[in-house]
């Protein structure tokens, strides 16, 4: 019973989210855009293009405007992340490595 509490206040407040980006779209997607810009920041631009991908659903979702500049700090355009003062990150990076070799060709 408590899950179906939740899942009804969850539902109660997305309806309340649609609500207000429907009657004010440029507030919203500014911040929209101003949380993606954040979570893209915190993660120092390793998931940019999934952060990316998540607002645009969002904003259509919402009925915002999806377009580059659509409310004026769109954060479709990239953003800049300075990498850190030790260099590129390489943080997961394995080079390539070779498959197995056939021999007798």
């Amino acid at each position: 019973m408590a899950l179906f509490r939740r899942l009804a206040t969850l539902a109660t407040a997305a309806e309340a989210a649609r609500r207000y980006a429907k009657s004010n779209p440029d507030k919203a997607g500014k911040y929209l855009d101003q949380a993606a810009a954040f979570v893209d920041k915190q993660t120092k631009g390793k998931y940019r293009t999934q952060i990316d991908g998540v607002a645009k659903k969002a904003k259509g979702v919402a009925g915002l405007p999806t377009g580059p500049g659509a409310t004026g700090n769109g954060h479709d355009a990239p953003t800049q992340v300075n990498p850190p003062a030790d260099g590129p990150t390489t943080q997961g990076y394995r080079p390539p490595q070779p498959g197995p070799r056939e021999h007798g060709a």
